[in-house]
């Protein structure tokens, strides 16, 4: 399985960006795939996931401000809005099926305040 994440970038506080994520490949039986954070020092945490019944899991950090989508083609996508300085990380997609996790090259996104 490999992992095509796009978008990102900077963006002042407040604003919005997207970030897609394409697997490619023969996954076992997929659970969840999403987007996961990490800053320097700090361990990679869960920033939202959508099952592939459909259901979607939220960080509390970004509840209400991000929202994760899919085409059930193994694309998701999420959708940031009112950017904080916080949000500033390597974004990573990730997939997880009944055998392992599998992870895309960390995408940047930067909020200035």
């Amino acid at each position: 399985v490999q992992l095509q994440a796009s978008g990102g970038g900077l963006v002042q506080a407040g604003g919005c960006l997207s970030l897609s994520c394409a697997a490619s490949g023969s996954a076992a039986s997929i659970k969840t795939m999403g987007w996961y954070r990490q800053v320097p020092g700090k361990q990679r945490e869960l920033v939202a996931v959508i099952s592939s019944g459909g259901s979607s899991t939220y960080a509390d950090s970004v509840q209400g401000r991000f929202t994760i989508s899919s085409d059930y083609a193994k694309t998701v996508f999420l959708q940031m809005n009112s950017l904080k300085p916080e949000d500033t990380a390597v974004y990573y997609c990730g997939l997880s099926d009944v055998a392992r996790n599998y992870w895309g090259k960390g995408t940047e996104v930067t909020v200035s305040s």
